[in-house]
């Protein structure tokens, strides 16, 4: 069985590194032949030994990428649409790296037109071939072929529900061949028991069995848990754990190995590290385009606050950032100078419930201060926070360190396990005029959620925010 397994995930291989080559000779025909391509240009082809040592590399950087994406690990219990992302994310990125390679070598052939060529070709066919094999596969499975046999440990609910879902989705390929436990605890009692736990070896090796899932709860199970994945282990066998440590619906879940121990790691938000990579080059790379357009915007900005006021441009404030690591934001000047102090004084006057602090028309702001707030324009210095690496584009909210010390629910202070921004679903909902707790949910929501998709779509939602001072004060 796994022969066949890692055949199939081979032919896969040889599948993905043929479409690499026929997108770069359709993308060379494209950019490079006045007319349609035929087998007498194909013959005619002037290849250099450099264009050739540099498909071989383009070949190692795809493979490297695809295997970095695990896009030749068995993927029966994924969803396809992760799939399908990850080949766009794998494309993506060894078009980048065919860019910086040819500006380096200065092969003249890797235009932007020919890379575009390329990258929409190999991506398109990589994504279909990959969702016709598995449309392939699924018939063969449905027809008894190339399937997975499982033998489940444990009958409780947990067990269940799996066993359920398998069944429900035979394209899958697993079929269940029973049960091992002391007792059945199915809800029905209706259950194909082969065993009791002391008899697990023994079923190993008179069963046909691929697959070993562990159903039994750890903690009063725990040596006889043990016992079954070494007996499984032994024989090659694929083990799954049904994990009932931590019950939770917020959390994800993420195995690793260091220095040989198994690790089981738990995160919110952003749950894989190309993710951090990809929303960190953004926020570089839009954050340094954003500071050199709005230059010229902040430097009118502080000279109609150095002009009104002698007071200093910037205002430095320390907030509360990634996990409560505390960072020193930058603003344009909006209030006078020992507004902090104030702030007692006017309690009595807070809009905001919840341990925040705001107000319309707060008398500590000067006169140019509101209209800067209005257009948000105080807020740009931000940029540079995001360029250190304090904040992202775009993320929850960075709040004052008083405001942080007056949360009194524990659920409220996971909006810090990620990144404040300069804007957040809350910047784009109605701003000043929602409640705190609702505040708290969006950014909940925003980081249970999180995708780079809806990063964009909270930027563009932005702009017409910004210009139209939606919620501004």
């Amino acid at each position: 069985m796994l022969l066949r397994r890692k055949l199939l995930l081979n032919f896969f291989k040889f599948s993905d590194i043929s479409i690499l080559l026929v997108s770069l000779l359709f993308a060379w025909f494209v950019t490079r032949s006045e007319h349609a391509p035929n087998l007498e240009t194909l013959l005619m082809l002037h290849v250099e030994v450099l264009h050739v040592i540099f498909v071989l590399l383009i070949v190692f950087l795809w493979e490297l990428f695809f295997h970095g994406l695990q896009l030749y690990e068995s993927r029966r219990l994924e969803n396809r649409m992760q799939e399908w992302k990850d080949i766009v994310i794998a494309t993506t990125f060894g078009c980048a790296a065919i860019l910086l390679f040819s500006q380096v070598f200065n092969i003249n052939i890797f235009t932007g037109y020919f890379l575009s060529i390329f990258w929409l070709s190999s991506t398109i066919l990589t994504i279909f071939l990959r969702a016709f094999l598995r449309f392939f596969l699924k018939k063969l499975r449905l027809y008894g072929r190339n399937l997975r046999f499982v033998l489940i440990v444990g009958t409780n609910k947990r067990a269940y529900d799996f066993a359920h879902r398998i069944e429900k989705s035979q394209g899958l390929g697993y079929r269940i061949i029973g049960y091992v436990d002391d007792k059945i605890y199915f809800p029905n009692g209706k259950v194909k028991l082969l065993g009791n736990l002391s008899n697990f070896s023994s079923i190993l090796n008179s069963q046909v069995i691929d697959e070993v899932v562990i159903a039994l709860p750890i903690k009063s199970y725990y040596e006889k848990i043990q016992h079954i994945i070494e007996k499984a282990e032994e024989q090659g066998i694929i083990i799954r754990y049904l994990t009932d440590i931590f019950n939770t619906n917020l959390t994800k879940l993420r195995s690793s190995t260091f220095a040989g121990f198994p690790l089981l790691t738990t995160v919110t938000g952003i749950d894989r590290h190309w993710q951090y990579f990809v929303k960190r080059i953004m926020d570089l790379v839009l954050g340094f385009m954003l500071i050199i357009l709005t230059c010229p915007l902040m430097l009118a900005a502080a000279l109609a606050i150095k002009i009104t006021s002698k007071e200093p441009v910037f205002f430095i404030q320390n907030r509360v950032g990634y996990n409560k690591r505390i960072f020193h934001l930058y603003k344009l000047r909006t209030m006078r100078v020992g507004a902090e102090s104030e702030q007692e004084k006017i309690q009595e006057l807070n809009e905001m419930d919840g341990p925040v602090f705001k107000i319309h028309n707060d008398p500590r702001i000067t006169k140019i201060g509101h209209w800067l707030r209005k257009t948000s324009i105080d807020e740009l210095p931000q940029l540079f926070n995001v360029l250190k690496g304090d904040m992202s584009l775009v993320g929850p909210r960075p709040l004052p360190v008083r405001d942080f010390n007056g949360f009194n629910k524990d659920w409220q202070r996971r909006r810090f396990s990620i990144k404040p921004g300069i804007t957040c679903i809350w910047q784009v909902s109605g701003r000043n005029g929602i409640l705190f707790d609702d505040w708290m949910k969006l950014d909940m929501d925003y980081i249970d959620n999180w995708s780079l998709i809806g990063d964009l779509k909270i930027l563009f939602k932005t702009i017409p925010v910004v210009i139209l001072a939606r919620g501004a004060s």
